[in-house]
């Protein structure tokens, strides 16, 4: 034989070996994976499927039709817990053969996941450590560097009453350069990862039994954030919100065309969570702050702001933060009879940069405010405010003006809460206030005229008290003369109450001072 016919003999002989021993791996690969799947699962759950195809050369595997449920079968359908999944189909592709062959396990380049469908019951409403239950049984079966999720919905059901603690829906994700070691497992991310972008259509979150947070179109990367119809929402009326509180508590209710979270890092180190960000941009909020007198006081301390943020346990940084094209309600009621008492700022627009934590520091920038909007729909008000968070003594500056402002705009607010009516116009009020914890001082001055002020019978709202009033207008001065009169003030802070009664009371001091 020469050495051509050799050499060519040769060659068709590895072919042909490498072919058969393709096709056997190949078969026996076909064979092993459902047992795997099937008989060597060890996770809690059952995983069936229509299809499944494996492609040896170039290493990829097809599944259609995947079905997963628990291994322990409820006694009736109400009484379903874990995962229930389906999936139109999985994509697992550059696999590893050698970790096929030797740990039964599928170690490969990308997983792809087409219209998931999962459900997880839970016996209580906490939405947290959902990790436990949907990745950590399947992590000693797959390990993959990118997943891919298209179409997707997520759905965790409450055991306790069949309601959604957290729904989604069109849920798009790329999860790229996953790493896991021995190292990051404990962790509460487990995994470290290079690129993450996760979209999805709407989200359903019940993180309590009060209120419901909604929005849409949410897509958010390793950087950024932003979601469209933010809503949080009280789950009940204000009359049965009142029943169910022990103590005095607003009532939230609040939307926003909008939120923009812009240069954003997140993540652990040291096994401590951290958040930066440039800026957060919330934009057409309209929030609506209501607080009912019936309920018992809340007579615990009412930390200011320098404490609120001083007290987080973790590193938070948020450079600027923009409030733009904003309404904000402020309601009180004394009982459901009179009606509540309203105090409305339109036009709202804020902007505070320096936000953080103290968590690490020594040093930090003052937190610093600037408000400007329309004040009972009419009058410009401009407010500034500056504290710091590592001051000890919750020390704050906050100043501000308004001009031409109608007095008798108040009267939704005086009416039912004071028993009281204002007629009149500020023509400008400026006001400068520097406290802390305990006290504040600080000084104003007020332009008015035609100042007029009307009481109504306690037990009889809708008639005058002629001789309070009769006593009022001989104290009252009607006018400020074309002149500026100016005030000063020293006052201790009631510490069960908040930061905006501490300030009320400071402006409600400047104008008894001046006015009377």
């Amino acid at each position: 034989m020469s050495l051509t016919k050799k050499i060519a003999f040769g060659i068709v002989s590895f072919l042909a070996i490498l072919l058969l021993a393709n096709f056997g791996l190949n078969f026996w690969l076909t064979n092993q994976l459902p047992k795997i799947i099937k008989e060597n699962n060890k996770t809690p759950y059952h995983i069936t499927y229509d299809q499944l195809t494996i492609e040896l050369l170039p290493s990829n595997i097809y599944i259609s039709d995947v079905v997963v449920i628990p291994k322990i079968k409820p006694k009736n359908s109400t009484n379903k817990i874990g995962v229930y999944a389906k999936a139109k189909s999985i994509r697992i592709t550059d696999f590893n053969v050698w970790s096929f062959l030797f740990k039964n396990i599928i170690k490969a380049r990308s997983i792809t996941i087409y219209k998931p469908n999962v459900i997880l019951y839970r016996k209580d409403k906490n939405a947290n450590n959902i990790r436990k239950e949907v990745v950590t049984p399947f992590e000693k079966m797959i390990v993959v560097s990118n997943i891919y999720l298209h179409k997707g919905t997520l759905d965790v059901i409450s055991t306790q009453d069949n309601e959604p603690i957290l729904s989604t829906r069109n849920i798009s994700m790329i999860l790229e350069g996953i790493v896991i070691d021995n190292a990051i497992l404990d962790r509460p991310i487990p995994f470290l990862y290079q690129k993450y972008i996760v979209a999805c259509d709407s989200v359903y979150y019940k993180p309590n039994e009060f209120y419901t947070l909604k929005a849409h179109k949410i897509r958010t990367t390793n950087h950024s954030l932003h979601l469209k119809n933010l809503e949080y929402l009280p789950e009940y009326t204000r009359a049965e919100f009142v029943q169910k509180i022990p103590k005095e508590k607003d009532l939230f209710t609040i939307k926003a065309s909008s939120l923009d979270i812009n240069s954003m890092n997140w993540g652990f180190k040291n096994d401590v969570f951290f958040f930066n960000a440039n800026s957060v941009l919330l934009d057409g909020v309209n929030a609506n702050i209501y607080r009912n007198r019936i309920p018992k006081d809340d007579l615990s301390k009412k930390p200011l702001y320098n404490a609120l943020l001083r007290k987080i346990k973790f590193p938070l940084q948020v450079d600027t933060l923009l409030i733009r094209r904003s309404k904000l309600v402020y309601e009180e009621e004394i009982n459901f009879k009179k009606g509540s008492a309203k105090l409305t700022f339109d036009h709202f627009d804020l902007i505070a940069t320096h936000i953080q934590s103290s968590f690490g520091l020594k040093k930090v920038a003052d937190v610093d405010i600037k408000i400007n909007c329309r004040f009972m729909k009419d009058s410009p008000l401009k407010i500034h405010w500056i504290f710091n968070v590592l001051d000890l003594k919750d020390g704050f500056t906050i100043k501000g003006n308004i001009h031409n402002f109608d007095i008798g705009s108040l009267y939704q607010f005086t009416k039912p809460y004071f028993n009281t009516s204002f007629k009149g116009t500020f023509n400008s009020f400026y006001f400068n206030i520097t406290g802390n914890d305990k006290s504040a001082y600080g000084n104003a001055n007020l332009k008015y005229q035609d100042l007029d002020v009307t009481f109504y019978k306690k037990n009889n709202p809708e008639k005058e008290a002629k001789l309070k009033n009769l006593v009022t207008k001989l104290l009252l001065k009607k006018d400020s003369d074309g002149r500026s009169k100016k005030a000063q003030i020293e006052l201790e802070r009631v510490q069960e109450k908040s930061f905006y009664n501490f300030l009320w009371r400071s402006i409600a001091e400047f104008l008894k001072e001046i006015l009377i």
